[in-house]
Formats: C-alpha cells, structure tokens, sequence
C-alpha cells in the first residue's frame, strides 16, 4: 500500500480523498503542519510555492491542494484569494457582492501537487463550471458549496452526498488525473 501524506488542516478535503481512495491502494495521512500561501496569479503558483516549502519539511511523497471560485461577474474574484475572502466575509458577504447581479456562473478550480524527495513536483488540475445561487442551500460540504451548483446539476454541492461531489467537483476531476498518474509510476 502506497503511503501518501496530504498537507492540510481542512478536515472537508481529507474526508473526500478518504472516501476517494477506498477502493485504492493508496493510504492518506494528513499532516496539519502548514505553509505560506503567497499572493500570486495562478492556483499553480501558489501550490509549487508550497510543494517547494513543505519538500524541505518532510522526505516522504504527499500532496498539498489549492483551489478556489472564480467568478465571472466580479472578473474572476476571488480566485486565488478565496480562502483569504472566505475566512473575512464569508458566504454571506460573497452573496451580498453578487445582489442583482444577473450574471452568476462561476468556476471551481482546484490544483494538487505531487511531490516526492528529491523531484519536482507534478501538478494536476481539475475544473467545474456551474452557477452561484442566491442563497446558501445545504449543510454538507465547506467553504463555498453551499453557494455552487454544478452545470447540469439541480443541487449545491452542499446538498449531495461525498461520492457524488467527487464524481463531478474539480477536486474529484484532479484527483482523477492524479491517481492515473499514480498508477503509470
């Protein structure tokens, strides 16, 4: 079994790779231990700056993960900063901003890096496209699922069950392509 150390202290995003991995030869460990999120561009800048961080930290392969909402009303806001606007004004304060607004689609993105000692680290990206409600429905999920409703869906992300988020978030999607990657190596 391939031993893998996830960095980070969000408890939503390890109980979805758990769940992910079940059926996998892969064991996650989560190791809360932090590192500086610079302000950048791009979810990729912000997770090599980490990947780079942590490498010097612990000799072992993990995975660290950034994400964010993009919106397209507010010309892509809060993007890399979604943590940062979630822990400030949160859901309510993104619905305020959003008030008569007509326009709600939006984008999840999310970039995991793989590192192992001594290699640079890989990335993988996933997306999903959908649309900002007007108000928070459902009480599964964290951060902004409440908000987020999937293009072809009827429900938040907040509103469905683990296995389903992770059939169509862009966590789900990255972690696709990473496992993919796992298996090849």
């Amino acid at each position: 079994m391939k031993e893998l150390y996830f960095i980070t202290g969000n408890k939503g995003k390890v109980a979805e790779i758990q769940q992910r991995v079940k059926d996998l030869d892969i064991k996650i460990i989560q190791k809360d231990i932090g590192y500086p999120e610079i302000q950048a561009e791009t979810l990729q800048e912000v997770a090599l700056f980490g990947a780079d961080h942590i490498q010097k930290k612990i000799n072992k392969p993990f995975i660290l993960e950034d994400a964010g909402i993009f919106i397209d009303e507010l010309g892509g806001f809060p993007g890399v900063y979604s943590k940062f606007v979630f822990y400030t004004i949160g859901l309510s304060g993104i619905l305020k901003i959003m008030e008569n607004k007509t326009k709600r689609s939006a984008v999840f993105r999310s970039v995991y890096a793989y590192t192992e000692p001594n290699k640079k680290p890989v990335l993988f990206i996933g997306e999903c496209f959908g649309t900002l409600t007007e108000k928070k429905k459902g009480s599964k999920g964290f951060g902004y699922d409440p908000l987020f409703i999937p293009n072809g869906e009827k429900k938040t992300f907040a509103e469905v069950d683990i296995d389903k988020k992770n059939k169509i978030s862009h966590r789900g999607k990255a972690l696709d392509k990473l496992f993919e990657f796992l298996e090849k190596s």
